[in-house]
């Protein structure tokens, strides 16, 4: 692993110091987990904004999911 220094003001370390206590986990495994989530987080986020601008360059059509829409609607009785 690398060493890396990090600037937090005394709030957030405060902060960061009472959640790592009460996960029992040591202040840089407390930042790890966190920035491990956070990146997950974006990945998550950028993938939908990629399908997000794809529909939007090319919408579906009806056709495309009507038959879903129909297997999906409870049958009457």
């Amino acid at each position: 692993m690398e060493i890396v220094q990090v600037v937090l003001d005394a709030r957030l370390l405060k902060a960061a110091d009472a959640a790592a206590k009460q996960h029992q986990v040591n202040r840089s495994e407390l930042v790890r987990r966190a920035l491990r989530e956070h990146l997950e987080r974006l990945r998550v986020r950028d993938l939908e904004e990629r399908d997000r601008r794809g529909y939007q360059a090319q919408p579906q059509r009806l056709e495309e999911y009507r038959s879903w829409e129909e297997a999906a609607a409870w049958p009457e009785d």
